[in-house]
């Protein structure tokens, strides 16, 4: 099977999923969520060798493990942080696998790599210090995660100033729906509920690792005409 395949296959699981999501079946986890992100994986692994292909396939790994983990937070705290643990870890494999793209178009503009790094530094404070009041004993693991994100993104925005068009915007894309995606769920679980926040959180982070995945392979292109979705 041709991975553009795979990623039709998760375009259209996605969809399934997410509607489910919009009509209140989030029973339906346990049943969809764990197949999302192994077929976006099948679609890494069968584009073809490329030199950073294990590090993308780890860092899906570490989420898929994080997704199952994550699906029985109800069942108390210690599930909650394991999948902030391996959530973590995936997201410094996406660290190195940035730092590791190395296919550059042109010079960095240090203007807008400043402007874009205090942005990130804002959003990092701004948002640690909106949540520290409610984080209780997980003000350190939080705190530590969220600046993890935030350097992860600032990869992914030094990237969209130095990668070749079009894998550096899908990328840093990715990255920024990851944030968001992050930021919802925060907000939802230590502020206040956010009506329908299982979708929005589920939207963002699935639009996310398919944006990253693609925009990696979009930097590694397959020496045959097949193309990508």
């Amino acid at each position: 099977m041709r991975n553009s395949s795979f990623f039709k296959i998760y375009i259209a699981f996605s969809i399934f999923y997410l509607a489910l999501l919009v009509l209140g079946y989030e029973r339906f986890d346990l049943f969809l969520k764990p197949i999302l992100i192994p077929i976006l994986g099948f679609g890494a692994y069968f584009h073809r060798k490329f030199p950073t292909q294990n590090t993308v396939l780890a860092a899906l790994l570490l989420s898929w493990i994080g997704d199952v983990i994550l699906l029985f937070t109800d069942l108390g705290e210690i599930y909650f942080i394991l999948g902030l643990v391996f959530f973590l870890i995936a997201h410094i494999l996406y660290c190195i696998l940035f730092n590791k793209l190395n296919r550059i178009r042109k010079k960095q503009n240090k203007t807008f790599f400043v402007i874009g790094s205090i942005l990130i530094a804002a959003y990092l404070i701004g948002m640690v210090s909106f949540l520290i009041p409610h984080l209780g004993d997980l003000e350190i693991p939080v705190s530590i995660y969220a600046t993890v994100i935030s350097i992860m993104l600032l990869f992914a925005f030094n990237g969209l100033l130095v990668w070749e068009k079009p894998g550096n915007l899908l990328i840093f894309l990715g990255a920024f729906f990851f944030v968001v995606s992050d930021s919802i769920l925060a907000v939802n679980k230590f502020y206040l509920p956010i009506p329908k926040s299982s979708f929005f959180i589920m939207l963002t982070y699935l639009l996310a690792q398919y944006l990253i995945v693609l925009g990696v392979l979009k930097l590694n292109p397959k020496k045959s005409t097949a193309t990508l979705i």
